[in-house]
């Protein structure tokens, strides 16, 4: 089966974009799953070592034919009716990013009210400026759109995580892989959010995006990351783990047993590649936080209180 050229440039766009987001300004980039409808991919705001919870939400859009329709120092993009109502009411501030291959830049508009221009037809056209290309120029602007109130960032966390937090509530079982570049002093690694099936196959992978802790501990940084849930090991995977350093050869010369036997408890890697890669798997259980959240946005949300006996 041949690719179709539409999906290949798609596809370029996304990756156009990650590229600007994590090189040109250093921030965090993750690409959202299908479910999401009208959002691709989150951006998280960083400064040094600094995650804060500054998110926002990017709908991208390639090909030539976006840049078909000139408009005043840019080009007229025209969204249906069903996006704009829901980035109007989505939890982040809404970036719209066209992505031109003939030039390989990447432009941007926020979207909100005063962007939005409704047609005399009932529909929407927003427009795109030139001038406004996803690299370190656009920082600034992006970073003022993704403030907020602290309370309001970490109201709009818990609003992002909801659909796990209702896998957890409705019995599945979620992982986080991690694997952690040890060597690397930017604490470089990937995180993955999955479900395990308990089929003996790998987690079904929900979302996945690339981290920079700096010195910081993973095991101290991770669980913040889910405020919404509890952290520990996931059992089956250390229960007979063992974690191996090598030498610079390839050799391997300390080995330490995580059975229950070992002094080494908590959130920990159940095994290294090589001396240069750790890995971890830990499991999520839906929180304190987590479940008086669900009730109070399902109140929220539908004006219903639940009844406690």
């Amino acid at each position: 089966m041949r690719r179709k050229p539409s999906a290949k440039i798609a596809s370029a766009g996304v990756t156009r974009t990650k590229l600007a987001i994590e090189d040109e300004l250093d921030w965090l980039f993750r690409e959202q799953p299908t479910e999401d409808y009208g959002i691709d991919a989150h951006a998280e705001v960083v400064d040094g070592e600094a995650v804060r919870g500054r998110l926002l939400a990017l709908q991208i859009k390639s090909g030539k034919s976006r840049f078909s329709e000139a408009g005043p120092g840019g080009w007229w993009f025209r969204p249906e009716n069903d996006h704009v109502q829901y980035w109007l009411n989505h939890s982040l501030p809404v970036v719209v990013v066209l992505y031109n291959p003939e030039t390989k830049l990447c432009h941007w508009q926020l979207v909100n009210r005063k962007t939005l221009i409704e047609t005399s037809t009932g529909g929407w056209k927003l427009l795109v400026p030139e001038a406004q290309v996803l690299d370190e120029s656009a920082a600034a602007p992006l970073r003022n759109a993704a403030e907020g109130d602290p309370y309001v960032l970490r109201i709009r966390e818990l609003q992002l995580a909801r659909p796990w937090m209702e896998l957890l509530a409705g019995g599945k079982r979620l992982v986080v892989d991690i694997e952690e570049w040890i060597n690397k002093t930017s604490g470089r690694g990937s995180i993955t959010l999955g479900v395990d099936n308990e089929d003996g196959n790998d987690p079904e992978e929900l979302a996945s995006w690339g981290v920079y802790l700096g010195l910081s501990s993973y095991a101290e940084v991770v669980p913040k990351m889910f405020a919404w849930a509890d952290v520990d090991v996931h059992a089956e995977t250390y229960d007979d783990a063992e974690y191996v350093i090598y030498d610079s050869e390839g050799y391997p010369f300390v080995t330490e047993d995580f059975g229950e036997e070992h002094p080494a408890r908590g959130l920990r890697p159940y095994a290294n590649a090589a001396g240069e890669v750790d890995h971890w798997r830990l499991e999520l259980t839906l929180s304190n936080v987590g479940r008086a959240f669900l009730v109070v946005d399902d109140f929220a949300m539908k004006g219903r209180r639940q009844l406690t006996r």
